[in-house]
């Protein structure tokens, strides 16, 4: 490659933005579950090198495989029937024999590709260790609308130490959506159930979902059949219950979403649902910062807060290409660090994407708004008028009444949110005597 390629740049500050994706992602739990459609997609073998490249990263993995489409086929072939309630399977001894059948061939070709270490390929010197076992302890799922669902179970509980002792060693855990009792019996779960209770049993970091739906993107307002790309547990659950939604769910998006649900309320920090259908879909999940999928939390991610002193290095971050553009005034981060209890900030996931601060003049019942900054990626959204309600509110709270702003750029946005132009003379006499003549910055004034 040639160093001199525009790509190189590029390259060096993507790769330094993830860093602190992989610092955070060292030695946490994530649970990833996909069904048996992508098993037989050929963008398997992809998914199959990202994972060995989450391994090497450190992060411990549980994967969950489902079986459906392979148990289907086997039942065909055999020429079975099988009855279904409420859109769950009946399991009987016949069906049972082709789900170990499906189960057992799926889980050996899903080993033997986490195995691969041919050189000059992703999986080059992976030495991935597959653990497997009697990690799920299943019990019958029982009788329903009068009909006994035999060998079709549900998980009982989950050997959370012998995942543990596995992870530990460095192996990726495999997991089959199969359950064993103690009294000897094996019974047919679903991998969402199984996915569901492993992770609130090792108390993930995040549970990630493959599935076939597609994101909602905000630039497509259009499209109601998916989800947005943020939601609450509150949210989610208005989504299930609101008859009356334009949206449109399918029975897997209503499914996964019951499943998120359950999992946040319970241990689990964040729920991902991303399209199996996107090469390297959960690296671009994972590793970006506006992310590909749907996420579910318990709470909404984004807040408006008082700055810390451990925001330094977020706030320098935002507003230095901003001062170096000319837009923004110049302020080294020693005196950001004096000046931090001026400043607040929005924050995204505990990203720093926004910021501004407030210097009061008492005296005069006045307050200068200043450093006013949204990251690009976040603008037009209305966080910037957010920030600027927040800090109106604070000024109010000072018994501040005259909010000035001085800018060179953004005349229009302040004017748009209720300032008007003012001259030098209008502004408190210590602020006068401070202005910079060669910025000839405007100053625009909003009674409060």
């Amino acid at each position: 490659m040639n160093l001199n390629t525009p790509t190189i740049p590029s390259f060096v500050s993507w790769f330094r933005s993830v860093a602190p994706y992989v610092n955070t992602f060292r030695g946490k739990v994530f649970i990833i579950g996909f069904n048996g459609e992508m098993i037989t997609d050929t963008k398997f073998v992809h998914f199959i090198h990202d994972i060995n490249l989450l391994a090497s990263l450190g992060v411990r993995l549980v994967l969950v495989h489902g079986a459906r489409p392979q148990i289907q086929l086997r039942l065909d072939e055999s020429q079975l029937e099988t009855q279904t309630v409420m859109d769950i399977r009946v399991t009987d001894s016949a069906a049972l024999q082709c789900v170990k059948e499906s189960t057992g061939r799926i889980h050996h070709e899903i080993a033997a590709l986490l195995s691969m270490g041919l050189p000059n390929s992703p999986m080059a010197n992976a030495a991935i260790r597959v653990s497997s076992g009697n990690f799920v302890i299943a019990c019958p799922y029982g009788v329903i609308e009068g009909v006994d669902l035999l060998h079709t179970g549900k998980v009982r509980k989950i050997n959370v130490q012998a995942i543990n002792a596995s992870l530990e060693q460095g192996n990726v855990v495999l997991i089959s959506p199969l359950g064993y009792s103690p009294t000897g019996e094996i019974f047919n779960l679903t991998m969402e159930n199984v996915a569901t209770e492993t992770a609130i049993a090792l108390h993930a970091e995040k549970l990630i979902f493959l599935w076939d739906t597609l994101t909602k993107e905000t630039s497509d307002p259009d499209n109601l059949s998916i989800l947005p790309r943020e939601l609450t547990v509150k949210e989610s659950k208005a989504f299930l219950e609101d008859k009356s939604s334009p949206t449109i769910f399918s029975e897997e998006a209503r499914l996964f979403l019951q499943c998120a649900i359950k999992a946040c309320e319970s241990s689990v920090d964040r729920i991902h649902l991303i399209s199996r259908h996107i090469d390297g879909a959960i690296l671009q999940e994972l590793f970006t910062h506006h992310g590909i999928g749907t996420m579910i939390s318990r709470e909404t991610l984004q807040s408006l807060r008082e700055a810390r002193i451990e925001d330094v290095g977020g706030i320098l971050q935002l507003i230095e290409p901003l001062e170096t553009e000319g837009i923004l005034v110049r302020r080294g981060r020693e005196l950001l660090e004096v000046e931090i209890e001026r400043f607040s900030v929005f924050e995204h996931d505990s990203v720093i994407l926004g910021c501004a601060a407030l210097y009061p003049f008492l005296e005069e019942k006045a307050g200068e708004l200043a450093c006013l900054a949204i990251h690009p990626d976040y603008r037009d959204f209305g966080h910037g008028t957010r920030l600027l309600k927040y800090i109106e509110a604070k000024a109010l709270s000072q018994g501040i009444k005259t909010l000035f702003v001085l800018t060179t750029r953004t005349t229009h946005w302040f004017i748009e949110h209720g300032f008007t132009e003012v001259t030098l003379t209008e502004l408190p006499k210590p602020k006068q005597s401070l202005y910079n003549y060669q910025r000839r910055s405007k100053m625009f004034r909003k009674q409060l």
